[in-house]
């Protein structure tokens, strides 16, 4: 009999699930979602058993006006207590989370403090020539009393000199996790398995952990977060469907499957997917279409790609590829 060892059959209790369907989502439809889905979705990540939904964004309404833009591009305060005013993490086992991106947010007034507010976590999104910013978020959103993470965006379109810089900047802050974030879908096994050690041993001795957030353009975002985990990621990102951005992300459904911690149940995922979220699929398009695979290979921002699904010349393949190619 083999003695080769089976890890994949046990589970590490510190490993911890983000579901961002809301947030990431949201970003095909400008976070225009019924009530109804939202709050679907809240009461599946209780019933599912993952630890945080991340329920939108903290962004400023004069960058995304209220008048184009859904409730859950602003996360105000009002809106939150709205439709989950009975929420309490105690009881539930759920902490709900909001990302702030550099730039595109009024941090310093839009953000009440954490007793204020049902949210327990701040999430930072920043482009490496925006960390001094990020920084200071971090630090704000941990002075107001959240939990924080920080998100370093498109990090297959920066140097490892730039890595390098973000992470020795970020290691001295209060932020608990720092994610690898995929932004373009583009990375490959080798490349988790690198951005893994660089990430982990920047920030040993800090106590933060890694996390794993991945887009499908390739078809890889599910193989990709299990390598990082497997690596000893305790912080995966995942959406219902693998609902998101373009060729959207790791499926919820999928990454409950691969765990093992008893904790988490797969069956009321398949129930939201059912009744509230492939039916979203009659009004929005996501997925890893070949427009995604193309730009997830090029490694380029799916932005091109998000228009040209929405034209008359979605299915001229060869078309966007010579465009997106031409010099």
């Amino acid at each position: 009999m083999s003695d080769t060892k089976a890890p994949w059959i046990t589970y590490r209790p510190e490993l911890k699930v983000l579901d961002c369907t809301i947030r990431d989502g949201g970003l095909i439809n400008n976070h225009q979602f019924t009530d109804e889905v939202v709050r679907a979705v809240y009461d599946t990540c209780i019933a599912c058993g993952v630890d945080y939904m991340e329920i939108g964004y903290k962004n400023s309404e004069k960058s995304f006006p209220k008048a184009e833009f859904g409730a859950w591009r602003h996360c105000d305060e009002d809106d939150i207590n709205r439709l989950l005013g009975d929420h309490d993490s105690e009881t539930t086992g759920l902490k709900l989370a909001a990302m702030a991106d550099a730039g595109k947010c009024d941090w310093k007034h839009q953000i009440a403090p954490a007793d204020q507010s049902k949210l327990d976590m701040i999430r930072v999104a920043f482009y490496a020539h925006q960390v001094s910013e990020a920084v200071e978020m971090i630090n704000h959103a941990h002075s107001l009393g959240y939990e924080t993470m920080a998100n370093l965006m498109a990090v297959s379109n920066i140097t490892d000199c730039e890595i390098d810089t973000v992470l020795d900047n970020i290691k001295d802050t209060p932020a608990g996790t720092m994610v690898i974030v995929d932004s373009f879908g583009h990375l490959y096994r080798e490349q988790i398995d690198e951005l893994y050690r660089k990430y982990s041993t920047a920030m040993e001795g800090t106590g933060k952990e890694i996390g794993i957030h991945a887009h499908n353009n390739q078809q890889l975002a599910f193989a990709n977060t299990i390598e990082a985990i497997i690596l000893g990621s305790n912080r995966a990102d995942a959406t219902m469907a693998g609902l998101g951005r373009g060729a959207g992300n790791c499926p919820m459904e999928l990454l409950l499957g691969f765990l093992r911690n008893p904790k988490f149940h797969l069956r009321p995922v398949l129930q939201l997917l059912q009744d509230h979220i492939h039916p979203l699929r009659e009004t929005v398009t996501w997925g890893p279409l070949i427009p995604y695979n193309i730009t997830g290979q090029l490694n380029l921002h799916p932005r091109n790609a998000m228009q040209y699904i929405d034209s008359d010349d979605r299915d001229d393949y060869v078309k966007f590829f010579d465009e997106i190619t031409r010099d």
